[in-house]
């Protein structure tokens, strides 16, 4: 993906792949992200572990990260996802804007950007999860024409589970 430089009215808007140098800024956005979600402490992933499921031999997910004025204003991590409806599509497992750069459209080229993607590679939907509470994120979303399916409820089965089931 090659980096795109946005003008916005007063500065400067680049969004660009991330990097295994990216990393600890990376995994510092993400703790943000957590913190504005209200779970500071449910972030155990590490840099030794972004760095393996990112950018080694088979990663797992991709990441862009948006500058504005050289400042880092916030990330998007995705990956390839599949439904047996629609194929092939790519899940938004984050998009984050920090607090200083929101309302100048950095969550909007983030996702024009995860966008163009998608279209490029032929994936058929992008599909990304909002918490309830976060309000302007669900009003950002439906101005973008997101769908909203109120029927499906999110279920993680989170370690303690997978050992229970694992076992014979």
């Amino acid at each position: 993906m090659a980096a795109k430089l946005k003008p916005t009215e007063t500065s400067m808007l680049l969004t660009r792949a991330a990097t295994v140098a990216d990393v600890p800024l990376l995994r510092r956005l993400i703790q943000e992200l957590a913190e504005y979600e209200r779970e500071p402490q449910a972030v155990l992933i590490t840099e030794d572990e972004l760095c393996r499921d990112g950018f080694g031999p088979d990663p797992r997910f991709r990441a862009i990260i948006a500058e504005q004025d050289g400042q880092p204003a916030g990330y998007a991590v995705f990956f390839v996802s599949y439904s047996t409806w629609t194929g092939s599509g790519l899940f938004l497992e984050d998009v984050f804007v920090r607090e200083p750069f929101r309302g100048q459209g950095v969550g909007k080229a983030l996702l024009r950007e995860v966008a163009e993607i998608a279209r490029e590679e032929g994936y058929h939907t992008i599909r990304l999860e909002v918490l309830d509470w976060n309000e302007s994120a669900i009003k950002f979303y439906k101005s973008l024409g997101a769908e909203y399916l109120q029927q499906l409820r999110n279920v993680v089965i989170g370690a303690e589970a997978l050992g229970r089931l694992g076992r014979r």
